[in-house]
């Protein structure tokens, strides 16, 4: 564990209890400090609190509102603008993809093609690149 990681904060927001869950154990284990959300409101509410992520991952497709209502309201209320915005679904579709970039989203990852390590280490990758900007 790099002191760098220890100190990186991360937000996960999917609707699916057990890969919320597992994902959270993952970024822990690799020494984030996560907070794990099971809806958009959820999610929102710990942002407009004053909580700063520096890497937000969030499903696509969720009950109530979606990853692009998500990325939306992030862009409108200005909330965590420095932070990573990651989409992690299993949507493969160029057209949502290109949608959810085009709110903010600096990646588009498909659940199905990545192992939950995998997607630590593409984090950790990101997050390195712009600490060193």
């Amino acid at each position: 564990m790099t002191e760098e990681t220890s100190k990186s904060k991360v937000l996960l927001l999917d609707d699916d209890k057990f890969l919320l869950d597992m994902y959270a154990m993952k970024f822990s284990q690799q020494g984030f400090e996560v907070h794990a959300c099971l809806s958009v409101k959820n999610a929102l509410d710990l942002l407009r609190g004053g909580y700063a992520p520096d890497a937000v991952l969030f499903d696509i497709i969720m009950p109530e509102h979606d990853g692009f209502t998500f990325l939306q309201t992030l862009h409108d209320e200005k909330l965590v603008p420095n932070a990573l915005r990651i989409a992690l679904t299993n949507q493969n579709d160029e057209v949502e993809k290109n949608h959810a970039q085009d709110l903010g989203a600096d990646l588009f990852l498909i659940k199905a093609t990545l192992i939950p390590s995998e997607v630590v280490n593409m984090v950790k990758e990101q997050l390195a690149k712009r600490s060193r900007r």
